[in-house]
């Protein structure tokens, strides 16, 4: 003879909890395909936004710089201090990269020119604090006391 199979009986509570969490899952996966849906299409549609074509250029890459920007003085002193002169080689620069090549340079000077102050008892004004913080990191470097 066979034996007959016992069937456990699931509370209801159970039950219910099982179907809440299956349909929390599919509503989860539902919801985050729409999302990515959506995500998609807005970059798409700024990708479309951000990149317009600039269109054929009206001045040849190999045109010289000097003779475009012959009433702009300060343009001129870059481009010279860059080395560049024509517009493919000015190109190559971006406004940044432009910016700190130009800064720098100056930059440097007003660093040298705090230092030589202050190795002379003097400071620019306002410039007080860093005078006295030179003075002891020389002094510490060079075993000097002042």
């Amino acid at each position: 003879m066979a034996r007959k199979k016992t069937v456990r009986k699931v509370s209801a509570k159970k039950t219910a909890k099982k179907t809440a969490k299956k349909t929390a899952k599919k509503t989860a996966k539902k919801t985050a395909k729409k999302t990515a849906g959506i995500v998609a299409k807005q970059a798409a549609k700024k990708a479309t936004r951000q990149s317009p074509p600039l269109g054929r250029p009206r001045i040849a890459g190999s045109a010289e710089l000097d003779m475009e920007f012959k009433q702009d003085f300060g343009a001129r002193q870059i481009f010279q201090f860059l080395g560049v002169h024509t517009f493919k080689e000015l190109e190559a620069f971006s406004p940044d990269e432009i910016t700190d090549r130009v800064i720098n340079p100056l930059v440097q000077a007003v660093e040298r020119i705090r230092k030589k102050l202050a190795m002379a008892n003097r400071h620019l004004s306002g410039d007080e604090k860093f005078a006295r913080e030179f003075l002891a990191e020389f002094a510490r470097l060079t075993g000097k006391s002042s």
